[in-house]
């Protein structure tokens, strides 16, 4: 079975709701996505992060893959090794891409799901986290904002049956600790987490860290830029510290080991470059005894797939997963199971999704005519 085209799109998909985190809000998602299609008249999906400068990517990627199997992905990722060199994330993204496509391919070859491919499931179902935003409460002035979210909160956790929630922090460093202090008090048992994406200076992160201690925070995640200036906060602060911004790759590992900087780390499949660097990611947090999870970058419903059968095969994965599939208004694919806050893993040939292809072509044009959303 060999490969004979690859066709690449890129489409931009609404949110039910703006997102808003310390560096951006958005209304909306842009997407990569890729089909390899074979001799044998199988075909595999793949999707990734971003838009143009990912597909302009696996477009130029795309000649070397003709011809070759989409079994051979050790050959091709080989082939590509300086492509995130040259590119960093986005190369990433695009590698991602087409490995995921490929996996795909293999499981619909083989009449196994990517699950099985990788080992069979541990889980059934993934449970995934709540994301709030300020965004989340319009009109809210800084006095009525803690109150404002911490409400907003107990509908989503009641509607959704959720039980972990995560708050996008702002460069507000007191106004998050504020919020959070009300979200704790609302919602007493469930896993708690805040994200301010390294916007909070070493100092500020101390000062938040041990204000936070009491709230029984599940972790923080990147609350200050870099390796050593985590490693300055994790010194002094009794909470576990999570990043998906200072490992990201398996060189910063070490350093971070032997700095003490984290004890979690978010590995996502399109920031890492493909499924088979994300179980090796998974193998490394356990022979250290770090905790590991899943980072989301505005995933649907092709890329949402290829995490969850990560997940279900992955048993470090044991806590609920960062994921906004639920916060978009449409998918290109049939859309997954959402029950009581937890995805059901698709149990289908491959990644067990079909896709939508009018859907598909319909957001591609939207793509055409506003330009890329996000990345």
């Amino acid at each position: 079975m060999k490969i004979t085209d690859v066709d690449v799109w890129v489409v931009n998909l609404p949110l039910v709701n703006p997102f808003t985190s310390s560096f951006e809000t958005k209304t909306g998602e842009t997407r990569t996505v890729v089909r390899v299609r074979t001799d044998a008249g199988v075909e595999g999906w793949g999707e990734t992060m971003w838009g143009a400068p990912v597909a302009a990517i696996v477009r130029r990627m795309a000649p070397d893959l003709i011809g070759t199997s989409p079994f051979a992905l050790e050959g091709f990722h080989r082939k590509q090794h300086m492509v995130p060199f040259f590119y960093g994330y986005l190369g990433y993204a695009a590698i991602a891409a087409v490995d995921v496509a490929c996996w795909d391919a293999m499981g619909k070859a083989t009449g196994q799901s990517v699950t099985d491919l990788l080992g069979g499931a541990v889980r059934d179902e993934v449970p995934i986290t709540a994301l709030i935003t300020r965004a989340d409460a319009p009109g809210a002035t800084p006095a009525d904002l803690p109150k404002a979210m911490a409400e907003h909160a107990v509908r989503v956790v009641e509607e959704g049956g959720f039980d972990a929630v995560k708050l996008k922090g702002t460069k507000d460093c007191a106004g998050d600790v504020a919020i959070l202090r009300a979200v704790r008090e609302a919602l007493p048992g469930v896993n708690l987490r805040v994200d301010p994406n390294a916007a909070w200076s070493v100092p500020d992160s101390v000062r938040a860290g041990i204000a936070l201690e009491e709230l029984d925070l599940e972790y923080l995640e990147d609350p200050c830029v870099g390796i050593e200036g985590m490693a300055q906060v994790k010194a002094k602060v009794r909470i576990p510290l999570c990043t998906n911004m200072c490992v990201v790759r398996f060189e910063d590992f070490a350093p971070a080991m032997r700095l003490n900087a984290v004890d979690v780390i978010h590995g996502d499949v399109y920031k890492w470059g493909g499924i088979a660097a994300t179980k090796a990611l998974a193998a490394h947090c356990e022979t250290f005894g770090l905790g590991m999870n899943l980072h989301s970058g505005g995933e649907l419903g092709i890329a949402t797939a290829a995490h969850l059968a990560v997940v279900s095969s992955t048993p470090v994965l044991s806590r609920a997963i960062d994921s906004m599939y639920y916060l978009h208004a449409d998918d290109i694919i049939e859309p997954l199971h959402l029950e009581n806050g937890r995805l059901r893993v698709p149990s289908g040939p491959g990644l067990g999704v079909s896709v939508d292809e009018d859907k598909l072509r319909h957001y591609a044009e939207v793509n055409e005519r506003e330009g890329d959303l996000t990345g």
